[in-house]
């Protein structure tokens, strides 16, 4: 099954993975009642130290901005445009938080431990008869592909800018979709040959 698990035993890797997860979502809401840019800054070296402490591995993660760089861009634009730069730049800072964050969480957590920490959310359903195993692994490969995702989106657009000398075109949202269908594709086969959800181990 494809994985951006990176091997390791750094204080990152020993964390639980429902610790790692519960961090993020108190700092998600915290930081959105926050507007002030030198908070989200002093958030952003924080987030990439802890990169840097994973080694060399850890700090090539860091290349996932280059698959947000558009996107924040036209957003950054938007406010300019509308008068709010200032608000603007903290929006920005406060997405590359989040998404820094999250990406850490996927990288040091290994996708049954982040199974079993979604589990219980969904326990509840057991009470009547359905499975809280399928609606868990959803989640957990949610938030295991979705950075994966903007890395197949940064490798496109340099494999673009090489050929054609620019790097942002719509022309790469149709490679973008088959690389996402194709990764559903292995992942689901990988699924089937262990058993399904239930094959995961416990």
């Amino acid at each position: 099954m494809i994985s951006i698990y990176l091997q390791g035993t750094s204080w990152l890797h020993r964390i639980p993975a429902g610790l790692k997860l519960l961090a993020v979502a108190i700092a998600s809401l915290i930081l959105f009642q926050v507007k002030s840019p030198w908070v989200f800054l002093a958030c952003l070296v924080v987030v990439a130290v802890c990169y840097a402490s994973l080694g060399r591995q850890g700090v090539a993660q860091l290349k996932l901005l280059r698959g947000l760089s558009y996107f924040l861009g036209i957003l950054l634009l938007f406010h300019w445009v509308s008068g709010t730069f200032l608000e603007g730049v903290s929006v920005i800072l406060r997405l590359l938080v989040l998404v820094l964050a999250a990406n850490l969480v996927s990288v040091t957590t290994r996708l049954d431990d982040m199974l079993d920490a979604v589990m219980p959310l969904f326990m509840p359903l057991e009470w009547i008869g359905l499975s809280a195993r399928k609606p868990a692994l959803g989640v957990a490969l949610v938030l295991r592909f979705a950075p994966y995702m903007m890395q197949i989106f940064s490798r496109l657009r340099e494999a673009y800018q090489a050929r054609a000398g620019s790097t942002n075109s719509w022309k790469l949202l149709p490679p973008l979709a088959i690389q996402c269908l194709r990764m559903s594709d292995n992942v689901a086969d990988a699924l089937r040959a262990r058993g399904g959800s239930e094959g995961l181990p416990r």
